[in-house]
């Protein structure tokens, strides 16, 4: 299963400038809420900017990451 720390490096490091913060929201280590800023996102619509975070995690989303909310802006 992948930790919060594990979330927020991979989408760190897949998106230039981007901070993260990501929560287990029930402490099962499948259900996360992320919270990713980064100048990557301006110009983009929301819809935009969540496909551009789950694009990081690929078959992981609905495997080991059950549910992912994400709540994103540009910087």
């Amino acid at each position: 299963m992948p930790s919060t720390d594990d979330l927020k490096q991979r989408i760190e490091a897949a998106i230039p400038g981007a901070t993260a913060r990501v929560i287990d929201l029930t402490g099962t280590e499948d259900h996360f809420r992320a919270e990713v800023v980064a100048p990557e996102f301006a110009g983009m619509s929301r819809i935009e900017q969540h496909r551009r975070v789950y694009a990081v995690f690929g078959a992981d989303i609905g495997g080991p990451i059950h549910a992912l909310s994400l709540v994103t802006k540009a910087e």
